[in-house]
């Protein structure tokens, strides 16, 4: 059975955030609350965690995955950002967006898409998300949660607890969430492109 972490959306309990991260080293699956609904996260190094995220999703390979960056330093890191487009990503974040880059030699071949050698990268504008990438200090390999079937993500945590008790180890819950999964942007080509329209004003990147 999943654990289940009640944690104030405005001020985090330490004590719980350290459960959580420390689940994570442990390379366990979690489902935390974003600014976009719920999402499935586990470290980058965890490689059985791709797995059982493409699982539960009911995704292929071809699927992109998103790092969730604590800021645009770290992001930086893990994609490569052309003059183009560094100051529209800086200034639409953080918040509910997902920008499809090309990735540097620090990420992982198994996460990138397999042919465009892509991944996506994130900023969310959460609380409870900064405390546990704060408290992590590396990025979290991430996914929506959205289910086979679904068209919008999981937005209570109790919710989930109940539809993945035995396929997920942590439910962290943080009040309601927005329905809405993220804005994508892919960037790759070195102009912006929508690929998926979702929250925040996507149309700042629409051509």
């Amino acid at each position: 059975m999943a654990r289940y972490l009640d944690v104030h959306p405005d001020n985090p309990q330490p004590r719980l955030i350290g459960q959580a991260v420390q689940a994570l080293r442990d390379d366990q699956l979690i489902a935390y609350p974003t600014d976009s609904g719920y999402a499935l996260g586990s470290r980058i190094g965890n490689k059985d965690g791709r797995d059982r995220i493409l699982a539960i999703r009911g995704l292929d390979e071809r699927h992109h995955f998103t790092l969730v960056c604590r800021d645009f330093s770290q992001l930086g890191q893990l994609v490569h950002v052309d003059n183009s487009a560094f100051r529209a990503i800086r200034a639409a974040t953080p918040g509910p967006f997902t920008f499809i880059l090309p990735a540097t030699p620090e990420v992982p071949r198994r996460l990138l898409h397999p042919k465009k050698r892509t991944v996506g990268v994130r900023i969310p504008d959460h609380t409870v998300v900064r405390a546990l990438l704060e408290e992590l200090g590396e990025p979290i390999l991430s996914s929506t949660l959205i289910l086979p079937g679904e068209s919008e993500p999981r937005t209570n945590g109790w919710d989930v607890k109940e539809e993945l008790d035995h396929r997920v180890d942590v439910v962290i819950e943080a009040g309601d969430t927005p329905a809405e999964p993220t804005t994508v942007i892919d960037w790759s080509e070195g102009v912006p492109e929508v690929v998926r329209q979702g929250a925040g004003d996507w149309s700042r990147f629409a051509g």
